[in-house]
């Protein structure tokens, strides 16, 4: 607690060393250009790029890291918060995190915040993806429609806000924030009965979207209802963006709903995805069925006649998944070992840059991963394929506040990087926040490299050096 309490206070208000470091930045910033600095193949052990941010940044990115390496702190940060809330106020509280986690992690809350947090990205090469910070899990369903309609208003204004962000702009959406979790699982439930299978397929979904009167006789009556409304929904979020031009990236959740969620996204893509992919799939390369499951949906993309988008990406909800096999009495779904997870990233990396270099156009591909050797394979493999990194059929994401010296390094390079930016008010965003740091806390302990560039970075500016 004395540690947090130290952090607060030093978040809380920047001290005259760290404004004359800001200083410092501004004025090396325009000595060289940084691209002539960074020619050359990939370097993400340099540490060049932080000559891009702000002293401030520096600071705040190394507080927040070193808050972040103690497992205690982050399994324990909920209650932390909360108590912190108490003793600061409501306020002050809201100051304090503005200027540490949700200021490292967040873009902002109002319309100005958000449009300046894109503007700086922009300005080092970086490309926003904004995402709602809105799901539900097992036994969170709202009563009635009313949540899940507010919610598409909500989605909606991210298409439009994403849309004014500049070019090839993408999204983040839940599936869970506009369908229930509880339909989700008994929908994936219904999809590993053979006998069911069958009634669930991606073009019954799309009769749904489409407005027929199709009810599942293996859900009651008021599922049936949700289903509709549901599905309805997401179709009209699609049709939004695809008009807007707006890639939508489907996040994956739990394995107890992914079924569901590949579903009704599959049919979001036969809806719009006939001549660009706007609408992409996740794929968690941590779990032991991903490559079957993606084998199977290009399969299906494949009979559609559609393209295809998909989000690669190692997976964040280890822990958890585990111990539900275990309660449950299932196998473990997660492979068995951080090597075997790497193969199966690599695995679906290849598969797709394979089918993107012969046709770039029908298949895109975003390598969402911190791992700087999945991403050097990936560039390697772009050139072997003479995949042009200006074309948007392969780009990169990192979450907003982490993993900078691959993002901004990628950026200056040439390739389309973006980084995956919630925004929202402090008391909305951070439960999120916590969440995620709590399912990638196996991430935010192996943050030691880019803790130790900004460390050099710091001390680069404080003894005045070039």
């Amino acid at each position: 607690m004395t540690l947090l309490c130290r952090c607060f206070r030093l978040a809380s208000r920047p001290s005259q060393v760290v404004r004359a470091i800001g200083q410092t930045c501004r004025a090396s910033a325009t000595q060289r250009p940084l691209a002539q600095e960074l020619e050359g193949p990939l370097n993400f052990s340099d540490g060049k790029v932080f000559k891009l941010k702000s002293g401030w940044e520096v600071v705040r990115g190394l507080l927040i890291f070193r808050m972040c390496s103690f497992p205690t702190l982050v399994k324990h940060s909920e209650k932390l918060m909360s108590l912190s809330r108490r003793l600061l106020g409501r306020r002050l509280f809201e100051l304090v995190m503005r200027w540490s986690v949700y200021g490292q992690f967040v873009a902002g809350e109002t319309i100005p915040e958000i449009k300046d947090s894109i503007s700086r990205l922009r300005k080092m090469g970086i490309r926003p993806m904004l995402a709602v910070p809105i799901e539900e899990d097992l036994g969170e369903s709202k009563s009635g429609e009313r949540w899940y309609e507010l919610n598409e208003e909500v989605m909606r204004d991210c298409v439009n806000l994403s849309a004014a962000g500049g070019d090839q702009p993408m999204m983040q959406l839940k599936i869970t924030a506009l369908m229930s979790a509880d339909l989700c699982k008994r929908l994936s439930a219904c999809l590993s009965d053979p006998s069911l299978e069958r009634d669930l397929s991606v073009q019954r979904i799309v009769s749904v979207m489409e407005g027929e009167d199709s009810a599942f006789p293996f859900l009651s009556e008021e599922q049936n209802l949700h289903l509709q409304n549901a599905v309805r929904r997401l179709s009209r979020i699609g049709k939004h963006a695809r008009a807007s031009r707006v890639c939508v990236l489907v996040d994956a959740e739990y394995t107890y709903m992914n079924p569901a969620l590949s579903l009704v996204t599959m049919a979001m893509m036969a809806q719009c995805n006939e001549s660009e992919p706007w609408i992409w799939n996740t794929y968690q390369c941590y779990l032991t069925e991903t490559f079957s499951n993606l084998s199977h949906d290009l399969e299906v993309i494949q009979r559609l006649g559609v393209c295809f988008g998909v989000k690669l990406v190692r997976g964040a909800y280890m822990d958890k998944e585990r111990r539900l096999a275990r309660e449950k009495g299932y196998s473990d779904p997660i492979q068995p070992d951080w090597e075997a997870t790497n193969k199966s990233y690599q695995r679906a990396l290849d598969k797709m840059l394979d089918l993107i270099g012969k046709d770039g156009k029908s298949y895109n591909l975003i390598i969402a991963s911190h791992n700087e050797n999945s991403v050097l394979h990936a560039t390697r493999r772009m050139a072997e394929l003479d995949i042009d990194k200006n074309s948007g059929a392969v780009c990169f994401g990192q979450l907003l506040g982490m993993c900078d010296h691959v993002s901004l390094t990628l950026g200056q390079a040439g390739y389309l990087v973006y980084k995956s930016i919630p925004y929202g008010s402090v008391n909305s965003v951070l439960p999120y926040l916590v969440r995620r740091a709590q399912e990638n806390q196996s991430v935010l302990q192996g943050i030691r490299k880019e803790r130790e560039l900004l460390r050099r970075e710091l001390r680069r500016r404080l003894l005045g050096r070039r």
